[in-house]
């Protein structure tokens, strides 16, 4: 019976801090995926009791089955206070929904966090994977290190912190606040080591060598794969399983803006409670232009355009600004934007089932219900209403450095008119200020209800209806028009510009009683990005007042007909301004355009997994190209003896890394008797015994004779050298063989003497050299 080792209780020490300490390093990237310090107890907890359970059972001598129970019975009692508190009695004593919760989300945990936009925050049991994770992996590690007898058995427990990495990456975010290269380097640098010590396999003569092997896998991590991915995104699983909102299925916001003012102007589309003074109600926020409409890009193609994810229990947001606690409810609003104000820090909907279709885009502030927005609908906000700097704070800053998407169909009237219009300005900020002055003083304001005696006014903001505006004779419009021709000036200036549509409500918040916001109450406006500062809005609307009919005035002589001219009509017949039919229905972006060619993908996964795997071979590769020039150089050399001697070094090197005994201070011959007798196979004994013998007689004879060997007696030799390294690799397992080919024993040399010639040999040359 095999004597068990028992490990000392400073070995078990190590291997518990290094195991623990690794899977704490892998479990890292999870603490931002939840955001603030709310996964640290699960996470310390879980690696805790699982390392404990696993020591209590080594020393106890426990049964796999017995140690795997423990884990179970841990899982139930200690889940509740770590992975679903909220479940419990003062976060700690478990109830009955505890127990449901933790034995339904040992299946469903995993599917919600990844349907979360992180951070997940705490709610129900999306803490139970990091739970999991960190109790069963290291009572799996700590468990095979302590329990398998054989060194090398032991040491594959440094894999469980490398699948826990893996699981992470699956589960974490497309910029983890850890990057995997780091999290990859550092379980390189300490598990490497502690592998090869556990095995028993590490040397001080080793360190070199692995030193070189880590060298190769960090050099692959930080500058290799940089340089084959590049710019493209990481795979997040997330994207995978709940692809983002997809805000282009549905028509521009701004498009409907005649709807609210024409058919919902008296209509209460929501109560809203708890709104700050002067603060706008954001209903979306739209960044691409077609030439046709403003739309919401929000698919990731744009830094600045973000992307609409499910939200967990709070939400980032920035301290600066008042806070707030602002309800909505639901009255005759319908679509799927949600009416949001400032910056939202968490977003309660009181509907379960509508909650479900919430989804937030946190670069645009705005949020969307899948399920559409219906009566009846009530939620509560959390928010942060940011200051709105004046020009002189803002003062000689920068504009922000960001990505938008790019615009198309963008009419020559919007450049021409920019450029005239900030020839003079000289700061960002006054060129922003000049942009929207300029609408402000010149523009005349018209809804197009001629019924209430305003001027016509084409509803859109598509290039036609730009380009009349800017290149007319007067600019007549509403909030539409102005916010889509100041943010396409803007643009044209170099300025990272959006437009937003949403509501100033009119009216004023009296006795903490709601307010009603209705049609009337719809505006929009422009954001432009500064360094310092975020996005700051602009009012580029002309006063309500400020109509033609009251801005004219008759010329005191020879007064002449004024009538106020249209803009150009499209080729097509305009309808009645109650229907608003200027711009077409939005089309879907051609997807050649923006599509990957096919080749340039291939390339790109081809690269990422070719380059990876070049390096980790690498190693392997260059013991095999020094083995190669050896045997070259030997085979090669001009001198005939030297060249047979280099042969039977090689049968002796294959022999060397095919842990066969080679003796020292032998003749060659000798050296062949024991290589013949070293194979336990009958077939192969024979065959080396009988090859190998006379490879040791014909390099003796080369060596000592008078005359050189010629050159086809060399050639002749080398063949039945390659003939003997066959059937000496045909003799051991494949797994030996394999070995060989890896090895580095014969690369570091044989402390050997020079072999020795049989002494009828000697006496031979000592008789020739005295003649």
């Amino acid at each position: 019976m095999r004597k068990r080792t028992v490990r000392t209780p400073v070995q078990t020490l190590i291997d518990v801090v290094v195991l623990v300490g690794a899977l704490a390093v892998a479990l890292v990237p999870l603490v931002a995926v939840y955001g603030g310090r709310t996964a640290v107890p699960a996470i310390a907890g879980g690696l805790v009791l699982g390392a404990g359970l696993a020591v209590l059972g080594a020393a106890r001598r426990w049964s796999a089955i017995t140690v795997v129970a423990g884990v179970v019975v841990v899982y139930f009692l200690a889940g509740g206070a770590l992975a679903a508190p909220t479940t419990t009695v003062a976060r700690v004593v478990p109830t009955a929904e505890t127990l449901q919760v933790l034995a339904r989300g040992l299946g469903t945990s995993w599917q919600e966090m990844l349907t979360l936009q992180p951070p997940v925050g705490s709610i129900g049991g999306v803490l139970i994977p990091a739970f999991v994770l960190a109790l069963v992996g290291s009572a799996a590690a700590v468990g095979i290190a302590l329990r398998v007898r054989s060194g090398a058995g032991a040491a594959c427990a440094a894999l469980v912190p490398v699948l826990v990495a893996v699981a992470v990456v699956v589960l974490g975010v497309r910029h983890p606040s850890l990057p995997p290269i780091a999290t990859g380097v550092v379980l390189l640098v300490v598990l490497l080591p502690w592998a090869a010590w556990r095995a028993g396999t590490l040397r001080a003569r080793r360190f070199v060598s692995l030193a070189l092997i880590a060298a190769v896998g960090v050099g692959a991590s930080v500058l290799a794969a940089p340089a084959v991915v590049g710019q493209t995104p990481r795979l997040v699983v997330r994207d995978e399983i709940v692809p983002p909102f997809d805000p282009r299925a549905y028509p521009s916001p701004l498009s409907a803006f005649r709807e609210f003012v024409k058919q919902r102007k008296d209509t209460t589309l929501f109560t809203v409670a708890g709104l700050p003074a002067g603060a706008r109600i954001r209903l979306a926020t739209m960044d691409r232009y077609d030439g046709v409409v403003w739309n919401v890009a929000g698919d990731g193609t744009a830094d600045s355009s973000g992307e609409f994810r499910r939200v967990g229990s709070t939400i980032p947001a920035t301290d600066r600004g008042t806070r707030a606690k602002v309800s909505i409810d639901v009255e005759g609003l319908t679509g799927v934007w949600l009416p949001t104000v400032g910056e939202p820090t968490s977003i309660d909907v009181h509907d379960s089932d509508a909650a479900d279709g919430l989804r937030f885009n946190e670069a645009t502030e705005a949020a969307v219900l899948t399920g559409g927005v219906r009566k009846g609908l009530d939620y509560t906000m959390d928010v942060v209403v940011p200051r709105e700097p004046t020009d002189a704070q803002i003062g000689g800053s920068l504009a922000s450095d960001v990505t938008l998407p790019d615009d198309s169909g963008v009419p020559e009237e919007v450049g021409a008119t920019a450029g005239d219009v900030a020839r003079d300005a000289g700061t960002p900020v006054q060129v922003a200020r000049s942009l929207t002055q300029f609408l402000n003083e010149k523009g005349y304001f018209s809804n197009g209800l001629t019924d209430a005696g305003q001027a016509r006014s084409l509803s859109g903001h598509g290039a036609d209806r730009m380009s009349s505006l800017l290149g007319g004779d007067q600019m007549i419009g509403d909030g539409e028009q102005y916010a889509s021709a100041m943010a396409l000036m803007a643009r044209d200036v170099g300025l990272p510009a959006r437009v937003v549509l949403g509501f100033e409500p009119s009216a004023t918040q009296e006795d903490g009683k709601p307010l009603a916001v209705t049609g009337d109450d719809i505006s929009a406006w422009v954001e432009i990005a500064f360094d310092g500062h975020g996005w700051v809005p602009f009012e580029p609307t002309p006063p309500r007042e400020q109509t033609p009919q009251e801005s004219e005035e008759p010329t005191p002589s020879d007064p002449q007909p004024q009538v106020v001219q249209p803009p150009p009509a499209a080729p097509d017949a305009v309808k009645p301004p109650d229907d608003d039919t200027e711009q077409p229905a939005p089309k879907a972006p051609p997807s050649a355009d923006d599509s990957v060619p096919l080749w340039r993908t291939v390339a790109l996964i081809g690269g990422a997994v070719a380059v990876p795997l070049f390096l980790l071979a690498l190693p392997f590769l260059v013991i095999g190209v020094l083995k190669a020039r050896r045997r070259r150089r030997r085979r090669r050399t001009r001198d005939t003896s030297q060249r047979m001697a280099g042969g039977w070094d090689e049968v002796l090197d294959a022999a060397v890394d095919l842990r066969q005994p080679v003796l020292a201070h032998a003749t060659r011959t000798e050296s062949a008797r024991a290589l013949g007798d070293a194979f336990t196979a009958t077939s192969a004994k024979t065959a080396v015994g009988a090859t190998v013998t006379q490879l040791a007689r014909q390099a003796d004879r080369a060596t000592f004779a008078a005359k050189p060997p010629t050159a086809a007696e060399a050639k002749a030799y080398w063949a039945d050298v390659d003939s003997a390294v066959k059937a000496m690799h045909g003799g051991v397992t494949r797994r030996r063989r394999l070995r060989a080919l890896l090895s580095l024993s014969s690369l570091r040399g044989r402390h050997r003497p020079r072999p020795q010639a049989p002494s009828s040999a000697r006496r031979g040359t000592r008789t020739r050299r005295s003649s």
